[in-house]
């Protein structure tokens, strides 16, 4: 296995022909520290568990999709924009390449959440959500529909605080993360992905209520997260699949 490259703030790799633009804004980053072992095993064949001063993490991630567009074409201002909410682990594959492995991924469009599904056997799933800034707060809310289980939900309000001029090196191996293993059609790949450096602000969590990380079968987090980020967002071109992402098998 190649030895991982170096966390980096910027993409290791441009993305000269998407097959995907969008943006992704009003980012709350949530995370728990996890020990590999406890994960290891709802990886993709091929890829570990990518590990930060030995140990690895959950994210709940949540923040508004907008107008994702296909290949060059202009982003979809309706189907196209919409609520969002991910469980995710983190990962790395035989090439070294580290990325993000989504274990739930729910947002409020039927039509995406299918497709997604179907196109590239994505864990989406359709739910009832909202973001709604009050004030100085950002409040992100689910209720799952289908496939289920139906009624899994969240519910988290963050106070976004100072800019972070300079992020530590867990805070970008928490948040630049240059692509995702998931288990395409033929095997494993890696769907690398391109954008400018976060803009990142702390942020305190008012409330945290859910059971996503449960229904995504993951352990329920104990305590409190080690990690509560706050980002207004970036345009993404996302490449197309790369395989094999992991150790060839017979």
């Amino acid at each position: 296995m190649e030895k991982p490259a170096s966390v980096s703030p910027d993409a290791p790799d441009a993305v000269h022909v998407p097959l995907l633009t969008q943006q992704w804004l009003d980012l709350c980053f949530v995370h728990w520290a996890v020990e590999p072992d406890l994960v290891a095993g709802l990886l993709p064949r091929g890829t570990v568990p990518d590990t930060h001063d030995g140990v690895t993490y959950v994210g709940l991630v949540a923040f508004r999709m907008h107008r994702v567009g296909w290949l060059r074409m202009p982003g979809v201002p309706y189907l196209g924009s919409f609520p969002e909410t991910n469980v995710r682990l983190y990962s790395v594959d035989a090439h070294g390449r580290r990325g993000v492995v989504f274990r739930s991924m729910d947002a409020s469009r039927l039509i995406p959440v299918v497709m997604g599904r179907v196109g590239f056997r994505l864990p989406y799933l359709w739910s009832r959500m909202r973001v709604r800034a009050v004030g100085d707060t950002v409040t992100y809310t689910s209720s799952r529909r289908w496939p289920g289980p139906r009624g899994a939900y969240s519910r988290v309000t963050v106070r976004p605080g100072e800019r972070i001029v300079e992020p530590t090196e867990s805070e970008h191996f928490l948040t630049a993360r240059w692509g995702m293993h998931n288990a395409f059609f033929g095997g494993v790949g890696y769907l690398p992905n391109q954008h400018p450096r976060w803009p990142l602000y702390r942020a305190e969590l008012l409330s945290c209520e859910e059971n996503l990380i449960a229904a995504a079968g993951l352990p329920a987090p104990c305590g409190d997260p080690v990690s509560v980020l706050y980002s207004p967002g970036v345009p993404v071109r996302l490449g197309r699949p790369a395989r094999p992402a992991g150790i060839p098998t017979p």
